[in-house]
C-alpha cells in the first residue's frame, strides 16, 4: 500500500511540474508572439496592399492587425556594437501585445508625443551597457544598402538611423539576447522597404476560435501567404515537453510496476498463511470463483487505498507549491522564484487508473493460485 501511495504521489507531482513548465512557456511567449502570424509563402517580404488590412480586420474574431518589418541590423551604443533582430511594429502592437507585462525598466508604448522609442531585450542591454537614464546617447542602427558595383564611399553602403531607448523587457533568454522593438515607420526607413512588409501580427478577441480564424484568414488571403498560430511558432518545443512528460509517465509507471511485485508476494504469503481458512471455506461449499474474488478484492483494497492516499498527498503537495512556492528554482536570474505547478484532471485520472490497473494485475496470479490449488487438494 505504501508503494502504491508513494508512486501515485510522485506521478501526480511530476506531471504537474511538466504542466507548469508548459504553462510558463506559453505565458512567456504569449507576451511576445501574436495570436496569428501571416507571412509570405515565398521570399522575405511582400508588397502591402491597403485591402489586406481591411480584409483581415473584417474577419470575425480579429481584434487588431499590426504591420511588421523584421530583419537583422547592427546596433551601436557608445563604443559597443552587436548584431540584433529588429522588429518594427505598428500601433496595434501597443494596444494588444502583452509586452508591457514583461517590461523591467522604462516606459511603454513605442511612440510617445510623435517620438519613436526602442524596447530593448535585457540581454542586449547588458551587452551594450545601455542606460535609460543617459539621454545623451542614442542607439545607432545600421543596415546595408542594396548597392551596385563601383561604389567606394563607405557611407553610401549602409543606412544609419538613431533612436532613443525607451524600455527594457525580459521574456526569455533567446528574445532577451536578440530582439529590439521599434516603430514600423522607423524600420521602414532604415531598411528602405518603401511599401513592403515582412509579416502581419494578428491579435484575436477573447472569445475567438484561433483555428477557425486561421482558416478564414488563409482562405481570404490565398496561397500567396502562410498563416500560423502563435503556438505553432514554438510547436517543436511544446512537442518535446509533451514527449518528455510521456516518458516520465512511462518510466514512473514501470517503476511502480516493478515495485508492485511486493504486492504479488504479499498476497502469495497471505494465501499460504490462510491455507486452513481456505480449506474450511471449500469444505463449507465455497466455489473457486469466490476464493479467487476474495484475494482480488484484497488487491483492490490495496490499490484503491494506496491510490487514494497518494492522490491526496500528490494533489496537496502540488497545491501547496502552486500557491506558496516552497521549492525554489535556486537561481537568482530565474524567471520564477519557484517551480511552476499546474494540476490537470486528465493526468490525475490517468495516474489513478494506471496504478489501480497495475495493482489489480499483480493480484490476479495469487488469487488464481488460491482458488485452484486448494480446490484440488482439500479432503481428498
Amino acid at each position: 500500500m505504501v508503494v502504491v501511495a508513494i508512486g501515485t504521489m510522485c506521478l501526480i507531482i511530476a506531471l504537474s511540474v511538466f504542466n507548469g513548465l508548459e504553462g510558463l512557456l506559453r505565458s512567456m511567449y504569449g507576451n511576445f508572439d501574436p495570436d496569428v502570424v501571416v507571412f509570405p509563402a515565398s521570399g522575405k517580404s511582400f508588397e502591402l496592399d491597403s485591402s489586406h488590412i481591411v480584409t483581415l480586420k473584417s474577419i470575425e474574431g480579429v481584434a487588431g492587425v499590426s504591420e511588421v518589418i523584421e530583419d537583422n541590423v547592427l546596433v551601436e551604443y557608445k563604443e559597443a556594437q552587436r548584431l540584433v533582430r529588429m522588429k518594427g511594429v505598428s500601433r496595434d502592437f501597443d494596444e494588444y501585445s502583452g509586452i508591457r507585462n514583461v517590461l523591467v525598466a522604462g516606459d511603454f508604448p513605442l511612440v510617445r508625443d510623435s517620438i519613436g522609442y526602442a524596447l530593448v531585450g535585457r540581454g542586449v542591454q547588458y551587452d551594450l551597457s545601455l542606460s535609460l537614464q543617459n539621454d545623451f546617447y542614442t542607439l545607432q542602427m545600421y543596415y546595408p544598402k542594396d548597392i551596385g558595383p563601383g561604389v567606394v564611399n563607405p557611407t553610401r553602403m549602409y543606412n544609419l538611423l538613431n533612436i532613443i531607448p525607451g524600455g527594457i523587457f525580459a521574456i526569455e533568454k533567446y528574445y532577451d539576447d536578440n530582439y529590439i522593438f521599434v516603430p514600423v515607420e522607423f524600420a521602414r526607413e532604415l531598411l528602405d522597404y518603401g511599401n513592403r512588409l515582412t509579416a502581419f501580427d494578428i491579435y484575436l478577441t477573447e472569445d475567438a476560435n484561433p483555428i477557425h480564424v486561421k482558416s478564414d484568414i488563409q482562405s481570404s488571403l490565398g496561397e500567396e501567404f502562410q498563416v500560423k498560430l502563435g503556438e505553432e511558432l514554438h510547436g517543436d518545443l511544446y512537442k518535446v515537453l509533451r514527449i518528455e512528460k510521456l516518458f516520465v509517465f512511462i518510466i514512473l509507471v514501470a517503476i511502480i510496476g516493478i515495485a508492485s511485485i511486493n504486492i504479488f508476494f504479499s498476497l502469495t504469503m497471505l494465501v499460504i498463511e490462510k491455507r486452513k481458512d481456505i480449506s474450511i471455506l471449500f469444505a463449507q461449499g465455497a466455489s473457486s470463483t469466490l476464493i479467487r474474488n476474495i484475494f482480488l478484492y484484497e488487491g483492490c483494497i490495496v490499490a484503491f487505498t494506496g491510490a487514494g492516499i497518494g492522490l491526496i498527498l500528490g494533489v496537496g503537495i502540488s497545491l501547496v507549491q502552486q500557491h506558496f512556492g516552497i521549492v525554489g528554482m535556486g537561481m537568482d536570474s530565474a524567471v520564477l522564484n519557484s517551480y511552476p505547478v499546474q494540476i490537470e484532471i486528465l493526468d490525475v485520472l490517468l495516474t489513478v487508473v494506471a496504478i489501480i490497473l497495475i495493482t489489480f494485475i499483480a493480484s490476479i496470479q495469487p488469487a488464481k493460485k488460491a482458488s485452484k490449488s486448494f480446490s484440488t487438494q482439500t479432503f481428498q
